[in-house]
């Protein structure tokens, strides 16, 4: 993180900085591209969470060839550099499935690797800046020269979000079925699906017809388990209907969204949205500048509207909001909403990676996955929660950022030498 912007933080949260510790070693020599003798880098004295394999800890983590090799208490071989995170929680790299990383070509998308010192996030899932006429350049431009982990949905519309903040969908020609999915298609290893905006202001008179072409592309695609990701928020019409729309595995984001048309109305959980979660809709938080209202996710969720995923839905609006979603603060208000640190970590980190469905090991601390980790200080100390309509919750626990290791390279301090990455 920043060191300005941590000294604030630390500041604002009462914790005490830490310094690095670090091997001056620099390099193995010929010794070191032998059988496992020494780690590239070890992590030691965390607390190591780890859903996915219901591992929660004192521990250290060896690190070697950019994978994770040995988790144990006290390892004891040799490293060429050393982080000390005593008292605090490690975790699988962050995954945020919902985030704008489309920085100069998207209106709104920002720079996945500037984000990171913020979020701790090493795997972003860009939700649709991108549209058939403009993903090559994402592609090539913007993911393959970024260090952070990319993938996305392919919006539906064909010139993305380019136009923000105008309703790509107000003009349906822009919605050309045959061009996504044959996008789609060609791109299988980076694509997850198609994305559609549904909101009055997004798609003026044309109701939900954006959603039932995106679900076309995603059929006509012929990719295996293609998706969906629906954003709601003052939806056109009975939202009923544009729930029932939805897929199993389809995803349903701003899903407490309080921007009008709600899933709970007059207090109560609409049938269509829990029908929607019991037939495997994933529901996704998606926080952003005006897509969480405490009023709505806490009936929601006591209801059994209960989410799959947390995700930020960060950009350069959201980010300069009030209520500052980035995800490790996204994160402490479902801990404030009473979820237990373990289950806020799985669904930011398993749980996505399941849903993502690229490599079998994102998401995980197994042994032989990319060292993507997130150290977290856990910050134990009464922390006041905005939500986007400008409610208030009262918190005692803060998800903060300490360091964010991406394939085996710290983002920061220790530097690899020579500094090189994947």
């Amino acid at each position: 993180m920043n060191l300005k912007r941590r000294s604030a933080l630390q500041n604002i949260l009462g914790i005490a900085s830490a310094p690095l510790l670090i091997n001056p070693i620099n390099s193995f020599g010929q010794q070191g591209l032998g059988p496992i003798d020494g780690y590239d880098l070890i992590i030691t004295g965390g607390r190591v969470i780890d859903p996915s394999q219901k591992f929660d800890q004192i521990a250290d983590i060896g690190i070697r060839n950019q994978k994770i090799v040995e988790i144990k208490p006290q390892l004891t071989k040799k490293s060429a550099q050393t982080i000390n995170a005593s008292g605090k929680i490690i975790t699988p790299g962050l995954i945020d499935l919902h985030a704008h990383c489309y920085p100069q070509a998207s209106a709104i998308g920002l720079p996945a690797d500037e984000l990171v010192y913020l979020t701790g996030t090493t795997t972003f899932v860009d939700a649709g800046d991108a549209g058939a006429n403009n993903f090559s350049a994402f592609k090539h431009y913007i993911a393959a020269q970024a260090r952070s982990r990319m993938y996305a949905f392919l919006h539906i519309s064909s010139i993305g979000l380019a136009g923000f903040p105008v309703g790509e969908m107000k003009n349906i020609e822009y919605a050309n079925i045959d061009l996504a999915a044959r996008t789609l298609n060609e791109n299988p290893d980076i694509l997850l699906g198609i994305k559609v905006r549904e909101s009055l202001d997004v798609v003026g008179e044309n109701g939900i017809e954006p959603l039932r072409r995106a679900v076309l592309a995603a059929e006509r695609s012929g990719v295996k388990g293609a998706r969906v990701m629906c954003h709601i928020g003052n939806a056109p019409g009975d939202l009923s209907v544009l729930l029932d729309t939805l897929r199993p595995g389809d995803i349903l984001t701003h899903a407490y969204s309080g921007a009008g048309n709600n899933t709970v109305q007059n207090g109560k959980l609409i049938a269509a949205a829990l029908e929607a979660k019991k037939r495997g809709v994933i529901i996704d938080v998606g926080h952003g500048g005006g897509s969480f209202d405490f009023t709505i996710a806490e009936p929601a969720i006591q209801q059994g509207l209960i989410p799959n995923t947390i995700s930020s839905d960060l950009h350069a609006y959201s980010g300069n909001s009030p209520s500052i979603p980035y995800l490790p603060n996204v994160m402490s208000k479902f801990l404030t909403l009473g979820f237990a640190v373990n289950e806020v970590i799985a669904m930011t980190t398993s749980h996505p990676g399941k849903i993502i469905n690229r490599d079998p090991l994102l998401g995980t601390l197994k042994n032989g996955a990319s060292a993507d980790i997130t150290i977290f200080d856990l910050v134990e100390k009464p922390t006041e929660w905005l939500d986007t309509k400008g409610n208030k919750r009262l918190g005692q626990m803060a998800f903060v950022p300490f360091q964010t290791i991406r394939g085996g390279v710290p983002y920061g301090r220790p530097f690899p030498s020579p500094f090189s990455y994947s």
